[in-house]
C-alpha cells in the first residue's frame, strides 16, 4: 500500500506541475558551467544559496530538475547534462587517471550520441565543448581555475548556455526524452503497483535526504543477497515494480523529504505525511497538531481546528477547505545504511487522525505550574523526559519514538517503554515535574488498570479520593511542606532521601516520616502549626492504620500523581 499511495500522490503533484515527468528529477546542483556557442567555457559560477529554513551557516546547493541520474555503485556510467567533475571535466583527484579518463570518455560519448541531431545552439555548444575540452585544461583554464578546488570536491555540475540551464532547452529536452523512452528494455512482468505488464527495473532511484542514511541516497525497495531472494529472481525482480511506478514513488518520496515545511524528525525517524488530494494545507495542520508547541495564538488556532475536524466539520486552513473525510497517510522512515526501514505506515481519514491527536492531548492535560507557557506538550518534549538531561547523548530511544507517535496517531495503548523510561528518571532525579506527571496520567488513562483508577487520573487535586497510594502521595507532599516550613534553608529534604522508598515500601518509611514531622511541627509558630496539623489530619483520616508493605508500578504512579497534585495545590495563588 505504501507504493500505491505514493504513486497516486505523484500523479496529484504532476497535475499541479510540482513534480517532473518520467525521466526527470530534482538534483542538488552546486556549480554551473556556462558555455559559449563555440563550446568554450564562458563562465563558472556558484549556485549555492542560504537554506530556506532561515538557518545561517553552511550554504546548500540549488535544486534543479535535470535528466534522471543513473544508479551507480560501481563501474562507469555517465549522467546527461548534470554530473561530477570527473565525468564533465575529466578531473582526476583520486589518483586514478585511467578510470577518470574512462568517465570523461563515457560522458562525451553519451552527450554527442544524444545531441547529434538536436537543432539548437545549446545542444551544439555542448557537443563542441566535448570536442575542444581536454582534462588537463581544468587547473589552468581562466574560468575553471578559480573554482577548481570546489569543482573537484565531489559536487554536481550542470551545463548552462546563455545564462540558463541546458536542461531547459526544448531541443535538448526532446533529445533526452527520446533516449529515456527507448531505454525501457528488459524483463517484462506484472507491476505490483499498477497491475499492468511493464518493464521491471532491477534497481530503483535513490531516496535522498534521510539523516543517518548514505549521503548518495538509500533504497526503499532492495534485494541484494540470496537470503532475501526467491524463485531465482535477483534484485528487485523479487518485488516487480514497473518503470513508471518506480519513478513515481521515488519522485514523490524525494519531493516530500525535500520540503522543509512539511516534515518532522522524531528520534531517528523522518515523519512524512500527505493527503490523497495533494493539498499541502493538510500536511501543515497535521504537523502543527502532531508536534505541538508554538506561540499561544498559533496553538489556540491549531487546537480549535483539530477540535472542529474531530467533530466531522469542514474548516478553512491556509486558504484551503479541509475535509475531515479526506484520505490521509503518515509514513515514518528510519535510516539503515544503504536502505530505509519503515517504522510505521498509517492511513485513515484526516478527521480520525485529528480525533486521536485531540484525545492524546486531553489525556495529557493536568494542572501546570504558572511558569509553563504552553497548553500542550509536544512529542519531542515527552521524549526528552525519558533521557538523562546531563548525558552526552540526549536522544531518546528510536524505537520508543516511533512507537509513541504510532500510538498517538492510532489511539492505541502507549508503549510500556514510555512509562518505564519515565519511572527510571523519577527514581534517579527523585522529583516529578509537570511533564512527567502528564505522561503518567496519560499512560494510565489510556492503558487502564484498577490499581491506578479514574479517581486519581484527574486534571487537578481530587480531595475526595480515598485511593490509598494517591492519598499517601498527598501525605508525603504535606510532610515535605512541614519540613520546609520548619527548616526554610534546608539543603536535603525528605524527598531527596525517601521519595522512592515511600512510593515502593510505605510501611517502612511513613512511620519514620510522621514521627519526624512531629518534631518539625514543634518548631513552628501556633497559626502555621495548627494549619499544617489540620491538613495532615484530613489526609491521614483517609488511610487505614496499616500502611501497605509494597506497591507495584501502577500504585506508584497513583502515589506520584497524588504528590504532584498536592504540591501544585500548595503553590496555587490564593485568588484561584
Amino acid at each position: 500500500m505504501i507504493l500505491q499511495a505514493l504513486t497516486s500522490y505523484y500523479e496529484r503533484l504532476a497535475e499541479q506541475g510540482l513534480a517532473a515527468r518520467p525521466g526527470w528529477g530534482p538534483a542538488k546542483v552546486s556549480y554551473a558551467i556556462d558555455l559559449n556557442a563555440d563550446g568554450t567555457v564562458f563562465q563558472v559560477y556558484s549556485l549555492l544559496r542560504e537554506p530556506e529554513n532561515g538557518k545561517s551557516g553552511k550554504m546548500i546547493p540549488k535544486i534543479i530538475s535535470v535528466p534522471l541520474p543513473v544508479k551507480r555503485s560501481s563501474g562507469v556510467k555517465a549522467n546527461f547534462l548534470c554530473d561530477t567533475s570527473g565525468y564533465i571535466l575529466g578531473a582526476d583527484q583520486k589518483g586514478k587517471a585511467s578510470r577518470t579518463a574512462e568517465c570523461f570518455a563515457a560522458s562525451k560519448a553519451l552527450h554527442q550520441a544524444l545531441l547529434v541531431d538536436a537543432e539548437s545552439e545549446a545542444a551544439r555548444a555542448i557537443c563542441r565543448f566535448f570536442d575542444r575540452w581536454t582534462p588537463d585544461q581544468g587547473p589552468t583554464n581562466p574560468e575553471t581555475a578559480p573554482f577548481w578546488q570546489e569543482l573537484t570536491s565531489g559536487c554536481s555540475l550542470l551545463f548552462y548556455y546563455d545564462g540558463a540551464p541546458a536542461s531547459e532547452d526544448p531541443e535538448v529536452r526532446k533529445a533526452w526524452q527520446r533516449h529515456y523512452d527507448n531505454l525501457e528494455e528488459g524483463t517484462v512482468m506484472r507491476c505490483l503497483v499498477t497491475g499492468e505488464e511493464a518493464v521491471i527495473p532491477p534497481i530503483h532511484s535513490a531516496i535522498k535526504g534521510i539523516q543517518g542514511a548514505q549521503s548518495s541516497g538509500a533504497a526503499l525497495v532492495s534485494f541484494n543477497a540470496p537470503a532475501f531472494e526467491s524463485y531465482d529472481r535477483e534484485q528487485n525482480y523479487n518485488a516487480p515494480v514497473g518503470e513508471y511506478a518506480a519513478f513515481a514513488y521515488t519522485t514523490a518520496l524525494n519531493y516530500l523529504i525535500a520540503d522543509w515545511n512539511n516534515r518532522a524528525t522524531i528520534g531517528d525517524t523522518r515523519v512524512l505525511c500527505w493527503a490523497e488530494s495533494g493539498e499541502t494545507a493538510y500536511q501543515a495542520l497535521s504537523f502543527a497538531a502532531m508536534m505541538g508547541g508554538g506561540p499561544d495564538s498559533v496553538e489556540n488556532d491549531v487546537r480549535s481546528a483539530v477540535s472542529q475536524l474531530s467533530k466531522g466539520r469542514k474548516i478553512e486552513w491556509d486558504e484551503t477547505s479541509l475535509d475531515p473525510d479526506m484520505r490521509f497517510y503518515v509514513l515514518g522512515l528510519a535510516p539503515n545504511a544503504a536502505r530505509l526501514s519503515v517504522r510505521f505506515f498509517l492511513q485513515n481519514s484526516f478527521g480520525a487522525f485529528m480525533r486521536n491527536i485531540e484525545a492524546h492531548y486531553e489525556r495529557l492535560r493536568i494542572v501546570k505550574p504558572s511558569y509553563e507557557k504552553y497548553e500542550t506538550i509536544p512529542v519531542k518534549w515527552l521524549l526528552e523526559e525519558t533521557v538523562n538531561p546531563y548525558s552526552r547523548n540526549k536522544a531518546a530511544s528510536p524505537q520508543l519514538a516511533g512507537d509513541l507517535l504510532r500510538a498517538i496517531l492510532t489511539g492505541a495503548p502507549y508503549p510500556a517503554t514510555l512509562l518505564n523510561a519515565v519511572e527510571l528518571r523519577i527514581r534517579a532525579e527523585k522529583e516529578i515535574g509537570y511533564r512527567k506527571a502528564a505522561i503518567i496520567k496519560a499512560y494510565y488513562s489510556r492503558n487502564r488498570t484498577d490499581k491506578c483508577p479514574e479517581e486519581v487520573l484527574q486534571v487537578a487535586l481530587n480531595e475526595t479520593s480515598s485511593n490509598i497510594p494517591y492519598t499517601l502521595g498527598r501525605l508525603f507532599s504535606v510532610l515535605e511542606q512541614i519540613q520546609e516550613a520548619a527548616n526554610p534553608s534546608i539543603n536535603t529534604t525528605i524527598r531527596d532521601k525517601y521519595f522512592n522508598s515511600a512510593a515502593a515500601t510505605p510501611s517502612r518509611v511513613f512511620p519514620v516520616l510522621i514521627n519526624l514531622s512531629e518534631k518539625h511541627l514543634r518548631k513552628l509558630e501556633s497559626g502555621k502549626r495548627i494549619y499544617l496539623e489540620k491538613l495532615r489530619s484530613q489526609i491521614t483520616e483517609k488511610l487505614s492504620e496499616q500502611f501497605p508493605d509494597r506497591m507495584g508500578l501502577p500504585e506508584q504512579g497513583a502515589f506520584q500523581l497524588g504528590y504532584y497534585h498536592q504540591t501544585q495545590k500548595r503553590y496555587e495563588k490564593k485568588g484561584e
